[in-house]
């Protein structure tokens, strides 16, 4: 099988360990995934950013050919129990295919947003394990045991070591993926990197015990600004993109959407348009982890929701209503970056305290509203992944010890608080908190006290790093 890419070029599965990958593709619970963005409402911010799960999956999956061949390509001075065997590397494929299978509409937004719901890796769990599906089928075909050997690596367990940090690492094939393929169709330059020269670092080191298998490493002589590179186009792309702020107030109504939905249906009200799986999910009709349950779940995608979203504008309740009104046009919340004193927490308080009082003023519940928004995310935390540079003469060093710039980024997180509110209450709220903090104002992110300031994102430094 050969496919064009628009992030890649041309992708290829051919030989007979990769044959599972066009079996797998196949599936309709695989394909549900074309059905699903990638970066939920982020087009709403950029329009580019309409590409799917289905993609992503593919160019994770050829990730992971390239790197099973780099890999190959320096594992003769292993033992043959810790080469990459077919079999294994038939594993690995299969694994990188299926990461992300889980996901629901909008991907991770789906998640967060409807009350009660599971995280896409138990979904991802159940779909592969249950003998229902298409997919589980196609693997025990090859293996009755194949099934749960993917669960376990897209969970980053593994007898090999090096393996199961492809799978699930700071590195792995997945970030590799997402990082180019969002930065494509968003438009921007942030997220790129050279992937093939990140792959061409990949050493393997030796293992910490006599037990144990070889680690993935870095090589020490060239492998630095690789993962430097990779570093710092993750942490661009969530300050750009992921953090956008219309991005993040299109999440906060679809949220307050999924809120109020569900307050409505647990008063036992009937709301037309409801697709019966999302009923059944808020409802919790059926037990957890029943094939009924997983079967109301695969008959969600994207458009199943912006087909209810167009209908809940029609909806009786007035907030339902109102806020599905917003949503379908793009007529999103607002939002007022908050930093200084304004981003602690007592700066938090007070300023939600002066929104709510004003959205009450206007007459909207400060409930669904108006709120905060803290997205955060560590710029370069390699705690639960001890990736290692690897020196010609055997020696090994963190990251962060041979590196100024993931020295100055390690521990550090990247948050970008924001309080969201309605158009409504735009005019009174600047007024109250000054001219000071005009819109204009607030896009320059001047640094205060202990803060540092990159591309629109703070982070605290410790002391001794200021």
């Amino acid at each position: 099988m050969i496919l064009r890419d628009p992030v890649h070029g041309l992708v290829a599965f051919e030989n007979d360990e990769e044959k599972i990958v066009e079996e797998l593709l196949a599936t309709k619970e695989l394909q549900r995934l074309r059905r699903i963005r990638q970066l939920g409402l982020a087009s709403l911010a950029y329009p580019g950013a309409d590409h799917t799960r289905f993609s992503h999956a593919l160019g994770t999956a050829h990730v992971m050919r390239l790197f099973i061949a780099r890999i190959r390509s320096i594992h003769e001075e292993l033992p043959f129990w810790q080469r990459l065997t077919s079999e294994r590397a038939r594993d690995a494929l299969a694994a990188a295919l299926l990461h992300d299978i889980g996901h629901g509409p909008f991907s991770h937004l789906f998640e967060t947003a409807l009350p009660g719901s599971r995280a896409h890796e138990e979904w991802s769990e159940m779909i592969i394990l249950s003998p229902q599906t298409e997919v589980h089928q196609v693997l025990v075909r090859y293996d009755p045991s194949l099934p749960q050997r993917v669960v376990d690596l897209i969970h980053g367990r593994h007898e090999i070591a090096y393996l199961a940090r492809a799978v699930s690492g700071m590195f792995d094939v997945d970030r590799c993926d997402y990082l180019l393929r969002d930065a494509h169709f968003s438009g921007v330059n942030y997220g790129r990197y050279d992937l093939e020269w990140l792959l061409r670092s990949f050493r393997l080191a030796p293992p910490l015990n006599s037990g144990g298998t070889p680690r993935l490493s870095i090589d020490g002589t060239k492998g630095l600004p690789a993962i430097e590179s990779f570093t710092l186009a993750r942490l661009f792309m969530f300050q750009q993109v992921y953090f956008h702020k219309s991005g993040r107030a299109s999440e906060y109504l679809l949220t307050k959407i999924f809120t109020r939905l569900a307050h409505l249906l647990n008063e036992g009200r009937r709301i037309a348009g409801t697709p019966p799986a999302l009923e059944a999910m808020i409802l919790q009709q059926q037990p957890p982890g029943s094939t009924t349950d997983l079967d109301h779940y695969l008959r969600l995608d994207d458009a199943a929701m912006w087909t209810a979203f167009a209908d809940f504008q029609e909806a009786e309740d007035p907030v339902l209503r109102d806020l599905s009104q917003r949503l379908v046009p793009r007529r999103l919340f607002k939002s007022f970056d908050l930093f200084g004193d304004d981003a602690t927490s007592e700066g938090k308080a007070r300023i939600l305290r002066i929104a709510e009082s004003l959205t009450r003023e206007t007459g909207l519940d400060p409930e669904y509203y108006c709120g905060l928004d803290d997205p955060s995310v560590q710029a370069f935390d390699v705690s639960k992944d001890p990736l290692t540079v690897v020196f010609p003469d055997g020696s090994e060093r963190k990251p962060s010890e041979v590196s100024f710039l993931l020295n100055r980024l390690s521990g550090q997180t990247l948050s970008r608080p924001r309080l969201i509110f309605a158009d409504e209450i735009r005019a009174e709220l600047y007024e109250e908190l000054g001219a000071s903090r005009s819109p204009e104002a607030a896009e320059q992110f001047p640094s205060s006290g202990n803060e540092g300031t990159l591309a629109g994102g703070s982070f605290s430094l410790p002391s001794d790093q200021r």
